[in-house]
């Protein structure tokens, strides 16, 4: 694609939108960056660009009126910002296509993508499949929703390029010919439904990740998950499936200890479930979800098995902290919805005093208060839907429950109230929007206050 002479409006100055801007800028294109927010500083936005040419570089803040928008020859929108958003119907009205940030990337990126989306494991099957890309290709870039812009990588990529892009729903709303040589769908279960509003529309969105693939180009599919088996019957591409479950005659899966490959006729074993450094059984899961990946994008099998037994949890998962008079911490900030959050109490093998609560996207906690199991001794609560799941806890006979007016004083009381052999675990359950600036923020916080009581 070339972006000389074109005319591209870009809506949302967080990280997505200003390396989108950014990129349009270093191909000749003119920008009109623009977000609903006045509170925004206008200059401290512009200082942003001062690398690309800023006489292309147009700001606007608060509406967007028709004659801003007329002419443009496509709209960018921030994954943060929703497609039904009441200033998008101006763009329907004026038939300028809407892309997402992904589709921008794509149409100036070059080489081979491997996409990965899905509920939960995203980030840390992403960043294994990066890994053992790196052993193995000489150009990999790893973008998406794991927190580098795919933009930002796009014009440095060259045609023997492997990208490895975790890709969100709120992405894959906006593509139109963005198309990986291997996606994967991890699994789906119930999250964002504030914005999705439907699991069926959360699910066909997330299907969407492999919606311009070939017959001879694959996805990898959770054949655990009945939401993800069923897509192999609607996808173009050839289902591949892993199952921690199931033995597959085709695909990824566990017999006894062993992670097997299967694939035309032969069994090979990749490794041992005790050889791996990640913890729990989901990770077991995203271990087989990269070992398909990389398979079928050409990745040999000695390189892959030397990869997975060495890699270890990525940060704010289930991310061990520190040992404080004989109590574990973990920080499982990740669990940013109740699926993702049973798997954090689920690796747990103490008693555990379990830190939850944040931000409302309309879920339920249902689910997430059963799999407490007689694991949770206290459940210490905070943010806005503190209230919500103490209801739900007591409706389902658990009453331990204790409340915080911020993430240290919730960090003290768990340390008050632990004995010798527990475990301290920040598995919310909920976004972190309510309080912080992002679940990393939270997680961060949380190890330094965990780390604070030993001042």
């Amino acid at each position: 694609m070339d972006g000389k002479d074109k005319k591209v409006i870009v809506a949302g100055t967080g990280k997505s939108g200003i390396a989108a801007a950014k990129l349009l800028l270093q191909t000749g294109a003119k920008v009109l960056l623009f977000d609903e927010n006045r509170e925004r500083n206008i200059e401290d936005i512009r200082n942003t660009f001062k690398e690309q040419n800023a006489d292309n570089l147009s700001i606007i803040l608060g509406e967007l009126k028709e004659q801003d928008a007329a002419g443009a020859d496509f709209m960018v929108i921030s994954p943060g910002i929703p497609v039904d958003a009441a200033f998008t119907e101006l763009f329907r009205r004026l038939n300028i296509p809407i892309w997402s940030e992904v589709e921008l990337a794509y149409q100036f990126g070059k080489g081979r993508i491997a996409a990965i989306t899905g509920t939960n494991g995203k980030t840390t099957t992403t960043t294994l499949v990066g890994e053992i890309m790196k052993a193995y290709y000489d150009s990999v870039f790893v973008v998406g929703n794991i927190g580098t812009p795919y933009t930002e990588a796009s014009l440095l990529m060259v045609e023997d390029t492997v990208t490895v892009a975790e890709i969100s729903s709120f992405q894959l709303e906006t593509i139109v010919d963005f198309k990986p040589e291997v996606s994967a769908v991890l699994n789906v279960t119930p999250d964002h439904l504030n914005r999705h509003h439907t699991m069926e529309i959360y699910a066909d969105t997330k299907q969407k990740v492999a919606m311009n693939q070939t017959k001879e180009q694959y996805c990898v599919l959770n054949y655990d998950d009945q939401i993800t088996r069923a897509m192999a019957d609607k996808i173009p591409a050839k289902a591949v499936f892993f199952s921690r479950l199931e033995k597959l005659s085709e695909g990824v899966c566990l017999d006894g200890d062993e992670i097997i490959l299967n694939q035309g006729g032969i069994s090979s074993v990749v490794c041992k479930t005790s050889e791996l450094k990640l913890l729990g059984a989901h990770n077991i899961e995203n271990v087989m979800a990269a070992v398909a990946i990389s398979y079928y994008m050409k990745v040999p099998l000695d390189v892959i098995r030397s990869v997975v037994t060495e890699f270890r949890a990525v940060e704010h998962r289930i991310e061990y902290v520190d040992t404080i008079g004989e109590v574990d911490y973990y920080n499982d900030s990740k669990g940013t919805n109740p699926d993702a959050a049973i798997k954090g109490i689920e690796a747990m093998v103490k008693p555990t005093l379990l830190i939850g609560g944040g931000y409302d996207k309309g879920v339920e906690f249902d689910d997430w208060i059963e799999a407490f199991n007689g694991k949770v001794r206290y459940l210490v609560l905070i943010g806005d839907t503190a209230g919500v799941i103490a209801e739900t806890a007591k409706q389902h006979g658990f009453n331990n429950i204790m409340f915080a007016g911020s993430l240290k004083e919730a960090v003290e009381i768990c340390a008050d109230n632990a004995r010798p052999g527990d475990a301290v675990l920040l598995s919310p359950a909920c976004a972190s929007w309510d309080m912080f600036k992002s679940y990393e923020q939270r997680g961060e916080l949380f190890k330094e206050y965990v780390r604070a009581l030993k001042e």
